[in-house]
Protein backbone atom coordinates (compact mmCIF):
# COMPACT_ATOMS: atom_id res chain seq x y z
CA UNK A 1 0.00 0.00 0.00
CA UNK A 2 1.47 3.86 -0.70
CA UNK A 3 0.54 5.64 2.99
CA UNK A 4 -0.33 9.52 2.10
CA UNK A 5 -0.64 12.07 4.30
CA UNK A 6 -3.61 14.46 3.70
CA UNK A 7 -4.11 17.84 5.62
CA UNK A 8 -6.81 18.40 7.30
CA UNK A 9 -8.88 21.04 6.56
CA UNK A 10 -10.15 22.26 3.55
CA UNK A 11 -7.28 21.77 1.04
CA UNK A 12 -7.19 17.96 2.32
CA UNK A 13 -10.95 18.05 1.29
CA UNK A 14 -9.94 19.43 -2.21
CA UNK A 15 -6.98 16.85 -2.21
CA UNK A 16 -9.50 14.10 -1.60
CA UNK A 17 -11.97 15.53 -4.41
CA UNK A 18 -8.98 15.05 -6.79
CA UNK A 19 -8.20 11.74 -5.34
CA UNK A 20 -11.85 10.27 -5.73
CA UNK A 21 -11.66 11.93 -9.54
CA UNK A 22 -8.27 10.13 -10.20
CA UNK A 23 -9.76 6.83 -8.96
CA UNK A 24 -7.47 6.62 -5.63
CA UNK A 25 -10.61 7.25 -2.78
CA UNK A 26 -14.18 7.27 -2.67
CA UNK A 27 -17.25 9.54 -1.55
CA UNK A 28 -16.44 12.74 0.46
CA UNK A 29 -13.52 13.53 3.31
CA UNK A 30 -16.73 14.33 5.52
CA UNK A 31 -18.55 10.80 5.41
CA UNK A 32 -15.19 9.58 7.07
CA UNK A 33 -15.88 11.61 10.89
CA UNK A 34 -13.00 11.98 13.10
CA UNK A 35 -11.06 9.12 11.31
CA UNK A 36 -7.27 9.56 10.89
CA UNK A 37 -6.42 6.38 9.38
CA UNK A 38 -8.70 5.46 5.76
CA UNK A 39 -8.01 2.59 3.97
CA UNK A 40 -9.05 1.71 0.27
CA UNK A 41 -7.82 -1.68 -0.16
CA UNK A 42 -8.83 -1.53 -3.58
CA UNK A 43 -6.96 0.94 -5.20
CA UNK A 44 -4.02 0.28 -2.72
CA UNK A 45 -3.60 3.41 -0.47
CA UNK A 46 -3.84 4.72 2.94
CA UNK A 47 -4.52 8.44 4.19
CA UNK A 48 -3.33 9.93 7.17
CA UNK A 49 -5.04 12.92 7.69
CA UNK A 50 -2.36 15.12 9.78
CA UNK A 51 -2.16 19.04 10.64
CA UNK A 52 -0.97 21.00 7.25
CA UNK A 53 2.18 22.00 8.96
CA UNK A 54 3.23 18.11 9.52
CA UNK A 55 2.51 17.06 6.46
CA UNK A 56 6.41 17.05 5.22
CA UNK A 57 7.54 15.94 8.48
CA UNK A 58 5.91 12.60 8.09
CA UNK A 59 6.93 12.37 4.41
CA UNK A 60 11.03 13.53 5.22
CA UNK A 61 10.93 10.59 7.98
CA UNK A 62 9.62 8.36 5.97
CA UNK A 63 6.35 7.93 8.37
CA UNK A 64 4.28 8.47 4.94
CA UNK A 65 5.37 7.89 1.35
CA UNK A 66 3.54 10.70 -0.71
CA UNK A 67 2.27 13.90 1.12
CA UNK A 68 0.20 16.72 -0.32
CA UNK A 69 1.47 20.08 1.00
CA UNK A 70 1.50 24.26 0.21
CA UNK A 71 4.16 25.48 -1.28
CA UNK A 72 4.55 27.64 1.09
CA UNK A 73 5.06 25.14 3.46
CA UNK A 74 7.70 23.58 1.08
CA UNK A 75 9.33 27.28 0.80
CA UNK A 76 9.31 27.58 4.33
CA UNK A 77 10.81 24.43 5.77
CA UNK A 78 12.80 23.01 2.69
CA UNK A 79 12.20 19.18 4.05
CA UNK A 80 14.50 16.64 1.89
CA UNK A 81 11.28 15.12 -0.33
CA UNK A 82 10.89 15.28 -3.71
CA UNK A 83 8.08 17.62 -5.32
CA UNK A 84 6.49 15.62 -8.04
CA UNK A 85 3.53 17.69 -9.25
CA UNK A 86 1.50 21.10 -8.68
CA UNK A 87 -1.75 19.92 -7.88
CA UNK A 88 -3.34 23.27 -8.81
CA UNK A 89 -5.60 23.60 -6.07
CA UNK A 90 -5.47 25.64 -2.54
CA UNK A 91 -4.35 28.68 -4.84
CA UNK A 92 -2.89 31.71 -3.42
CA UNK A 93 -0.17 34.17 -3.12
CA UNK A 94 2.74 35.23 -0.67
CA UNK A 95 2.70 38.53 -0.59
CA UNK A 96 3.91 41.53 1.38
CA UNK A 97 1.06 43.95 2.86
CA UNK A 98 0.88 47.17 4.99
CA UNK A 99 -1.31 50.06 6.02
CA UNK A 100 -2.98 51.30 2.54
CA UNK A 101 -0.71 54.54 1.66
CA UNK A 102 2.52 53.34 3.14
CA UNK A 103 5.92 53.48 1.33
CA UNK A 104 9.07 52.03 2.50
CA UNK A 105 11.75 55.13 2.10
CA UNK A 106 14.58 52.34 2.90
CA UNK A 107 16.12 54.96 5.44
CA UNK A 108 15.61 52.80 8.46
CA UNK A 109 15.21 49.01 9.37
CA UNK A 110 12.06 47.77 8.09
CA UNK A 111 9.87 45.77 10.77
CA UNK A 112 8.35 42.65 9.41
CA UNK A 113 5.49 40.49 11.11
CA UNK A 114 5.36 36.78 9.88
CA UNK A 115 4.59 33.47 10.79
CA UNK A 116 7.06 32.92 7.35
CA UNK A 117 10.17 33.81 8.87
CA UNK A 118 12.71 32.31 6.24
CA UNK A 119 10.23 33.23 3.18
CA UNK A 120 10.76 36.65 4.51
CA UNK A 121 13.91 36.74 5.41
CA UNK A 122 15.30 35.41 1.85
CA UNK A 123 12.86 37.60 -0.02
CA UNK A 124 14.25 40.67 1.69
CA UNK A 125 18.23 39.21 1.91
CA UNK A 126 17.27 39.24 -2.68
CA UNK A 127 16.52 42.83 -1.88
CA UNK A 128 19.27 44.29 0.18
CA UNK A 129 16.73 45.16 2.36
CA UNK A 130 17.52 45.28 6.05
CA UNK A 131 14.89 44.04 8.33
CA UNK A 132 13.98 43.20 11.34
CA UNK A 133 11.69 39.80 11.59
CA UNK A 134 9.09 39.68 13.95
CA UNK A 135 7.77 35.98 14.38
CA UNK A 136 3.75 35.86 15.00
CA UNK A 137 1.58 32.96 15.17
CA UNK A 138 -1.67 34.79 15.36
CA UNK A 139 -3.75 36.90 13.33
CA UNK A 140 -0.26 39.19 11.44
CA UNK A 141 -2.76 41.79 10.23
CA UNK A 142 -2.92 43.25 13.73
CA UNK A 143 0.55 44.16 13.63
CA UNK A 144 0.63 47.51 11.08
CA UNK A 145 -2.70 48.33 12.92
CA UNK A 146 -1.15 48.37 16.61
CA UNK A 147 2.40 50.10 15.36
CA UNK A 148 4.09 46.52 15.93
CA UNK A 149 5.41 46.59 12.44
CA UNK A 150 5.45 48.79 9.38
CA UNK A 151 4.93 45.47 6.80
CA UNK A 152 3.56 41.70 7.16
CA UNK A 153 4.62 38.68 4.87
CA UNK A 154 1.53 36.25 4.40
CA UNK A 155 -0.67 33.97 2.27
CA UNK A 156 -3.26 36.74 0.52
CA UNK A 157 -6.34 34.25 -0.74
CA UNK A 158 -9.13 36.79 -1.60
CA UNK A 159 -7.90 39.61 -0.49
CA UNK A 160 -10.84 40.58 2.03
CA UNK A 161 -9.36 40.32 5.31
CA UNK A 162 -6.54 43.05 4.05
CA UNK A 163 -9.28 45.14 2.69
CA UNK A 164 -11.38 45.13 5.96
CA UNK A 165 -8.49 46.13 7.76
CA UNK A 166 -7.30 48.64 5.71
CA UNK A 167 -4.22 47.01 4.57
CA UNK A 168 -3.09 46.35 1.04
CA UNK A 169 -0.63 44.24 -1.38
CA UNK A 170 2.59 46.23 -1.42
CA UNK A 171 4.55 43.33 -3.12
CA UNK A 172 3.74 39.55 -4.27
CA UNK A 173 6.61 37.46 -3.43
CA UNK A 174 4.85 34.22 -4.86
CA UNK A 175 2.67 31.49 -5.89
CA UNK A 176 1.14 29.39 -3.97
CA UNK A 177 -0.37 25.99 -4.44
CA UNK A 178 -0.92 22.40 -3.40
CA UNK A 179 1.91 19.90 -3.99
CA UNK A 180 2.34 16.00 -4.57
CA UNK A 181 5.96 15.00 -2.41
CA UNK A 182 7.39 12.18 -2.25
CA UNK A 183 9.98 10.50 1.13
CA UNK A 184 13.05 9.84 -1.37
CA UNK A 185 13.98 6.65 -0.28
CA UNK A 186 10.36 4.91 -0.59
CA UNK A 187 10.67 6.76 -3.86
CA UNK A 188 13.21 4.14 -4.95
CA UNK A 189 11.31 0.78 -4.23
CA UNK A 190 7.76 2.19 -5.22
CA UNK A 191 8.81 4.07 -7.84
CA UNK A 192 6.09 2.80 -9.72
CA UNK A 193 2.99 2.78 -7.83
CA UNK A 194 3.97 6.13 -7.36
CA UNK A 195 4.48 7.54 -10.82
CA UNK A 196 1.11 5.31 -11.86
CA UNK A 197 -0.98 8.00 -9.10
CA UNK A 198 1.36 10.86 -10.02
CA UNK A 199 0.43 10.54 -13.45
CA UNK A 200 -3.70 9.65 -12.64
CA UNK A 201 -3.47 13.06 -10.55
CA UNK A 202 -1.79 14.97 -13.24
CA UNK A 203 -4.76 13.88 -15.90
CA UNK A 204 -7.29 15.22 -13.53
CA UNK A 205 -5.73 18.74 -12.41
CA UNK A 206 -4.75 19.67 -16.15
CA UNK A 207 -8.54 21.28 -16.31
CA UNK A 208 -7.23 23.47 -13.53
CA UNK A 209 -4.86 25.32 -15.71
Amino acid sequence: MLNIALPKGRLGEQAHELLVRAGYAEGSLSETGRKLVIEYPAAGVRYFLVKPSDVAIYVEHGAADLGIVGKDILEEDRPDVYELLDLKIGRCRMCVAAKRGFVDEGTSVLRVATKFTNIAERYYASLGREVDIIKLNGSVELAPLLGLSEVIVDIVESGKTLRDNDLAVVAEIMPVSARLIANKVVYQFKSAEIMRLRGSLEGVTNDKD
